[in-house]
């Protein structure tokens, strides 16, 4: 009863207080109906508080969105169902599902009654322009009676998270080239010359089978060798995101990382659906592989990547060679200095094509003119450091769209050109 008057409302105490003036009032005028008014208007509230602290409903709830990962941008479908497993009927049921600021303002449901073991299902919807994960819930139910005079509040410990993941935009088929690897005791080799199967040898093996040594062989080396098994060729390809904190501008959804991280997402999924064997490195310590099913988990990731105050560009290529097996290298860097450009040579190892996206994230600020011809300048001698380090090099500035920019990674840009594009730097725009 104690929890029940506190959760009077304003109107429950304004009968109170209505009834305690009523009350002093009848007492000085001698006036005995309005001392009847009095108790009538006491006796409301606290008919009210009894009423709803005395109320022991037992109530489920389950939510489910549709869908669970959205894409930034996009709405989700939030489904609440409430069912009264008791055998008395409720009372008005004011509904409130928490939720974070980004998804918007918290939806309130009112149910005036639910009968004994009925069921009822509400819906809302949310949007969220950033990604991340975000909680919904826990859901709170306020109890109160049909005169609003008293409400108690209760909630269901029960939280669901919806993933909201970067635009992945479809991008055009093109022919990137130097995409093939081998696996297991295999290399690296062209797929035109010796197919899909690869049948070397390599040096014997404690345990391995006599009937495989391969006398040949073993005759040019002097060391016993036998023949690999065959191993199928497959298409292998690693997407590199550079999080350093100082590479990229901007505030919000529109911000030049939040390009990068779209941009990742979209060539990851473009690059898994064409069958290669994905692997996702960042600056930020991720290194994941995709393999089945693997397109949820590189998107649930880029979902919560965020920029990193200690990257660097020697460390990222350190990560990236650790585990190194050629194939297909795709870079999406922020700005890069000459030197930092030149120190991406290191992954141009095991034969691999190195297709780099130089964002350059000052054009996502605004500048004076002569703020904006040095930074042009800078960000063409990144690029065309870039080309030297044996990369494909495709510019990218603000307002550029993947889909347009992707059949340039078939082709790069070469050092002529970029030579060309700083000679013509002219009031700060590379022509």
């Amino acid at each position: 009863m104690r929890e029940a008057l506190r959760g009077l409302t304003t109107r429950g105490r304004s009968f109170l207080a209505a009834a305690a003036a009523a009350g002093i009032s009848a007492i000085v005028l001698g006036e005995r109906d309005l001392l009847r008014v009095a108790v009538l208007l006491a006796a409301l509230p606290l008919l009210a508080a009894a009423y709803v602290g005395r109320s022991r409903y037992k109530l489920a709830c389950t939510r489910s969105l549709e869908p669970g990962r959205a894409p930034v941008g996009s709405s989700a479908r939030v489904i609440l169902r409430l069912q009264n497993l008791s055998r008395l009927p409720t009372g008005t049921l004011l509904l409130e599902d928490k939720l974070p600021y980004a998804l918007g303002s918290r939806p309130r449901v009112v149910l005036e009654r639910l009968g004994a073991h009925q069921a009822s299902s509400v819906a809302y919807t949310v949007r969220a322009d950033v990604r991340g994960r975000y909680p919904i819930g826990p859901l709170v139910i306020r109890l109160t009676d049909p005169f609003g005079l008293c409400e108690l509040t209760r909630s269901f410990p029960s939280i669901d998270r919806l993933t909201v993941i970067p635009q992945v935009y479809p991008l055009p088929t093109v022919r990137l080239g130097g995409e093939y690897a081998g696996t297991g005791d295999s290399r690296a080799r062209s797929v035109a010359v010796h197919g899909e199967d690869d049948a070397a040898t390599r040096e014997y093996r404690r345990g391995d089978d006599l009937r495989r040594v391969h006398w040949r062989s073993t005759a040019r080396t002097g060391e016993l060798m036998v023949r690999r098994e065959e191993q199928p060729w497959e298409s292998r390809a690693t997407v590199v995101l550079d999080t350093r904190v100082y590479a990229h501008r901007g505030e919000g959804p529109t911000a030049s990382f939040e390009w990068a991280v779209s941009a990742t997402a979209s060539i990851a999924m473009h690059l898994r659906q064409a069958g290669y064997k994905l692997r996702l490195v960042t600056g930020s310590g991720i290194d994941i592989d995709a393999y089945e099913g693997g397109e949820s988990l590189i998107l649930d990731t880029l979902a919560d990547v965020k920029l990193d105050r200690h990257g660097d560009i020697a460390l990222l290529v350190e990560q990236v060679r650790r585990r190194s097996d050629g194939g297909l290298v795709v870079g999406i860097f922020g700005s890069l200095t000459v030197a930092e450009a030149e120190l991406l040579t290191g992954l141009r190892g095991n034969g691999a094509t190195c297709i780099g996206f130089a964002v350059d994230s000052s054009t996502w600020v605004s500048m004076t003119p002569g703020e904006r011809q040095e930074a042009d300048r800078e960000h063409a001698a990144a690029a065309l450091a870039l080309v030297h380090a044996g990369w494909r090099s495709v510019p990218v500035t603000h307002g550029a769209t993947l889909p347009n920019l992707w059949p340039a990674a078939a082709r790069g840009s070469s050092g002529f050109a970029w030579r060309a594009a700083m000679a013509e730097t002219v009031g700060g725009v590379i022509r």
